[in-house]
């Protein structure tokens, strides 16, 4: 702990003093608000602060920081300022916020700290704290980690607050009346005599103002729109096609590419002839994409087009020669180095949980009393069901660059360091996003788009393009989740619960592939604390407990995949779990509970999912249940899995889901998140893996990377409580406990230990 510690006072030291160094950012100062740069509102428009424009007619629109990918981020989002402005959701507009620091989300950054949810001591709130001013000084805006709502909690509603009280003295002012004998209500300022001026009779007055630093807040039982469930603010434009995905962008003149890099990934393009390609009618020019020596993409080619189908029929006519692959070429070659990077990281690692004494305990164990497992995942693709896309614009020494992105200001800086423009001539126009999941908070889509339209300027003369990757490009070229390989063992006591655990996880370093990927000039060195999230930081109350992390040197790209760590851990332990349950011969949710019972949110989990699911139910024959528990993104979350042998297969057939995420703003959205993120997980368990053959992904298309199918859909019931004492996310923990539970039922079922994903090699599912 103390190694971790350090190291994130280095990071958050390191970042602080950079930027006060270069004059770029004061720690105790805001950001400037980019809605009052020269050309950032239209005639009639005024703001107040980053996050609000008030129209003369009194039309409120709230700017939206983070991605909507599905989420229904856009809503509660919205909902946190008109809750606190005193407008109805319903009669506000609500805009896709622009690429800027005034948007940063520090609450990623803290609530991803090396330490569990539950610890609240002094050392880890100063951990938090730490993390928190690293994502605020680096002024990253990026949507991930379950983490919108919990950042913009206190922002937007303080936003809201002020902007209502600079309206309230806007109009003090006007009127000579008191302050205190002056109200709001539904956009309007109310006098004494009941005479009321809308906020934009007031806004021209009010954006004069200094609105206050520190506004009072509206306590929950005041509140009229937290709290309940809303009408989605994205219903009406996607569900009418009026919606704008990046793929969607469409611009006068624009031209249109698709892009073709190494599939084996990273690799060198040795040589092309694209005589035949060019002699297709509407192919503009074909481009070498092969990036400069710092960049980690590989090489690979682009063919411009009049349409974007003449750049794919195109791109098969390239002969191309790709260089060899930078890890083993087979699946099998890939998972041995991560086995031994396993083995020989055994007794070494990052030990983010090393309580008691785990090696005395295991000394003088009966070999009775001991329990060992070893699991294994593989990769896997995000599968977004939109393929990735960017549309840029270079023009007179300025871009240009439409897309779906989690991250907007990553965006800039990478494509402004791609093309060299300064950063503030750079514009990013944020969109929908068709599926994120973590894939759009990478920058090579975009950055591919800014590389064809400056090196192909010479004949698009400024014309925008659209460069779409084909569905193939998108799944053989994803930043995966990684690979991994654990190995847990446990000594029982006497009682049957678990007196010892010791559990070792191997697998390449997300954090690692990311920064040599975004950031290649800075150094990837020390713990990556994703290796064991899921892990480590669960609240099971076990004196001699260790969990250590193991970075496995394989170099396919790896990313933020939906709940990271978690997704996988979640599978090994709550899987390691259910094995020490059966051997202890208990009941494994009672088996759980007792280890819990130091955290009341938790007992009360799965006290709640026993009574929902029907856990103590008499057993039928032909028909089992398994249960898992996982602690993510500050959601506890416990799921039953119910499965019934056909003849056809095994039918998953219900799915129970309790999470408490504490304070919910809106339980019909959280309860939605996590029915996606169960079918998101079950998904993976089912079937999915991605396989590598000679170097090259082989699965290509949804036909060999299926998802779950909505005939194959559980009946999913989900209840979301509200009794933790910290704020949790939705997005991402429906995922993790989602892939054990199911792998426990198929035990119960039929006695076979399945400690390999999918689980369909060694079962057959309907």
């Amino acid at each position: 702990m103390g190694k971790i510690l350090r190291r994130t006072f280095l990071i958050g030291s390191a970042a602080i003093v950079g930027g006060v160094a270069f004059g770029a950012y004061k720690i105790n100062q805001d950001y400037p608000n980019p809605l009052a740069e020269d050309g950032a509102l239209a005639e009639g428009e005024r703001t107040l602060n980053p996050y609000i424009k008030v129209m003369a007619d009194g039309g409120v629109t709230i700017m939206i920081p983070r991605a909507e990918m599905g989420q229904g981020v856009t809503t509660t989002l919205a909902a946190l300022v008109a809750e606190e402005l005193d407008v109805p959701l319903d009669a506000i507009g609500t805009e896709i916020a622009p690429a800027s620091y005034a948007y940063y989300n520090a609450a990623m950054m803290s609530d991803g700290a090396p330490v569990a949810h539950f610890n609240r001591t002094a050392m880890a709130e100063v951990t938090r704290t730490a993390m928190g001013t690293v994502g605020k000084v680096l002024g990253l805006q990026v949507t991930g980690g379950s983490s919108s709502i919990a950042d913009a909690y206190d922002k937007m509603r303080e936003a809201g607050a002020a902007a209502r009280e600079t309206f309230r003295q806007a109009a003090a002012d006007r009127t000579n009346t008191p302050l205190t004998d002056i109200t709001t209500k539904a956009g309007n300022v109310v006098l004494p005599d009941g005479t009321t001026l809308s906020y934009g009779e007031l806004a021209a007055d009010a954006s004069k103002l200094t609105p206050p630093s520190e506004p009072a807040l509206r306590t929950p039982d005041n509140w009229s729109i937290l709290g309940k469930s809303q009408q989605r603010k994205d219903a009406l434009p996607k569900s009418t096609g009026a919606a704008v995905y990046g793929i969607d962008v469409d611009l006068p003149d624009m031209a249109y590419a698709t892009v073709r890099m190494n599939p084996r990934l990273g690799g060198p393009m040795t040589s092309f002839d694209a005589t035949e390609a060019k002699k297709i009618p509407g192919v503009i020019d074909v481009i070498d994409m092969t990036g400069g020596e710092s960049e980690k993409f590989g090489g690979g080619f682009a063919v411009l087009a009049e349409n974007t189908w003449t750049a794919f029929r195109a791109a098969e006519l390239v002969d191309v020669e790709w260089g060899e692959a930078p890890y083993p070429a087979t699946t099998d070659g890939i998972m041995a180095v991560i086995a031994k990077a396993l083995d020989d990281g055994i007794g070494d690692g990052d030990k983010l949980r090393n309580d008691g004494d785990v090696d005395l305990s295991f000394a003088d164990a009966p070999r009775d009393r001991i329990v060992e497992a070893r699991y294994q995942v593989p990769y896997l693709a995000h599968a977004t069901m939109e393929p990735m896309n960017a549309t840029a614009q270079f023009k007179d020494g300025e871009l240009d660059i439409w897309a779906g992105t989690q991250a907007p200001t990553l965006v800039r800086s990478d494509c402004a360091s791609e093309t060299g423009v300064d950063e503030q001539n750079v514009q990013v126009h944020s969109t929908f996003l068709g599926g994120g999941f973590g894939r759009r908070g990478e920058v090579d889509f975009a950055r591919f788009a800014a590389r064809v339209a400056q090196r192909g300027d010479g004949v698009l003369k400024g014309r925008p393009v659209q460069v779409v990757w084909t569905r193939e490009e998108d799944m053989t070229h994803d930043t995966y989740r990684p690979g991994a390989v654990s190995q847990w063992r446990a000594r029982l006591g006497d009682d049957g619960l678990p007196v010892a655990i010791d559990g070792h996880i191997a697998c390449p370093s997300v954090i690692g592939s990311v920064i040599n990927r975004t950031f290649p000039s800075v150094p990837a060195a020390g713990p990556d604390n994703t290796i064991t999230h899921g892990a480590f930081d669960q609240p099971y109350g076990v004196e001699n407990y260790r969990v250590s992390g193991i970075k496995a040197p394989v170099d396919i790209p790896v990313g933020f995949w939906r709940s990271v760590g978690n997704s996988y851990n979640g599978f090994f332990h709550e899987s390691f779990m259910d094995e020490m349950a059966h051997v202890a011969d208990q009941d494994p949710m009672a088996f759980r509970a007792a280890l819990m019972k130091d955290h009341p949110t938790a007992v009360g989990v799965m006290k709640r999912l026993a009574d929902m699911s029907g856990w103590t139910e008499a057993k039928v024959e032909g028909r089992a249940k398994g249960c898992a528990f996982t602690l993510s993104f500050g959601c506890w979350t416990g799921q039953v899995v119910e499965v019934v042998q056909t003849d056809d297969g095994i039918k998953i057939e219900n799915v129970w889901c309790v999470g408490d995420i504490g304070q919910a703003l809106d339980p019909a959205n959280v309860a939605a998140q996590l029915q996606s993120g169960i079918v998101y997980g079950l998904s993976s368990a089912l079937g999915q893996e991605i396989t590598f053959e000679d170097g090259m992904v082989q699965e290509t298309n949804f036909d060999t990377y299926d998802a779950m199918r909505m005939a194959n859909c559980p009946t999913i019931t989900v209840e979301v409580m509200e009794e933790a004492e910290h704020r949790g996310g939705a997005g991402e923990p429906g995922t993790p406990p989602s892939i054990p539970a199911l792998a426990n039922a198929v035990f119960a079922l039929t006695g076979k230990r399945i400690r390999t994903m999918p689980l369909s090699k060694e079962v057959e599912f309907v």
